[in-house]
């Protein structure tokens, strides 16, 4: 990061963004979500900038994580790419946590494949039944005769539950599935296996790998918040009641237009 930020790097994933010489001043910790993660580092970057007496700290390790120190009080923001479930809010509630939702920014989540696959298209009825293993070969939908290979990411991951609800309609993803802890795991998986199919966030495509239309439906930014994609959803920053603070200053400065900027330039949608 040069000059100006530290980066250190540790557990599941830890990023501490400071100023340097910076005085002592307020901090903000952020767990949860791998999703969120480049647009809340962006955003930490650009925050840090500007009050140069605040720390933030970044966690990945999933959006199940972030909920949790939440619940804990162990974070001032939980990122999330899914909906707080209803079980998770009663517990947060019975230990004294208010939780507060915030959409920060909207996400499609796409189907990718190797470059080397000649499929281009998708139904969801397609990949429900890809990834419940009932279609087991690409010759099934149009594809070479060769057996597909199933890439999930892993249950305590928000995609993996947006996914399983838009796509599978509640079915379980075949056990056959290799699951990765992360959508840049999959990318990487993905650009390596000719016979292999995968989701993940908008904001991770890259040229080693080959969106598919879904549908008939490119995913972008004016699909997704026209709702013509169907396989999009809100991306959240949790926080344990009204704003305040420095925590207060971060997300506005998010949700600002200089804040949306970031989310556009990290490949996710504005959500204004």
């Amino acid at each position: 990061m040069g000059e100006i930020f530290r980066v250190l790097v540790c557990g599941l994933l830890c990023l501490l963004v400071t100023a340097p010489a910076a005085r002592a001043g307020g901090k903000v910790v952020i767990k949860g979500s791998t999703t969120v993660l480049p647009v809340a580092q962006a955003a930490a970057e650009a925050y840090v900038k500007l009050h140069k007496d605040v720390n933030i700290s970044l966690y990945g390790g999933g959006s199940g994580d972030g909920v949790k120190a939440l619940i804990d009080k162990s974070t001032d923001i939980a990122n999330s790419s899914r909906e707080m479930k209803k079980q998770e809010t009663d517990l947060a509630k019975s230990k004294g946590v208010n939780p507060m939702a915030h959409i920060v920014a909207i996400d499609a989540i796409v189907p990718i494949v190797n470059p080397k696959n000649k499929v281009k298209d998708l139904s969801t009825d397609q990949l429900s039944q890809i990834y419940q293993g009932k279609i087991t070969n690409w010759k099934e939908v149009g594809g070479e005769n060769l057996a597909i290979v199933v890439i999930s990411r892993d249950s305590s991951s928000g995609t993996y539950e947006s996914w399983g609800h838009l796509v599978l309609n509640g079915a379980k993803v075949t056990p056959r599935a290799q699951l990765q802890a992360s959508s840049g795991a999959i990318v990487q998986a993905i650009s390596k296996n000719r016979y292999a199919i995968g989701y993940i966030s908008i904001g991770y495509l890259n040229k080693s790998v080959q969106a598919l239309t879904v549908g008939g439906v490119q995913a972008s930014a004016k699909t997704t918040l026209s709702k013509e994609y169907p396989v999009a959803r809100p991306l959240y920053m949790y926080t344990n009641g009204a704003l305040k603070g420095d925590t207060e200053g971060f997300i506005k400065f998010l949700l600002s237009k200089k804040g949306q900027e970031i989310v556009k330039k990290e490949g996710f949608v504005p959500v204004k």
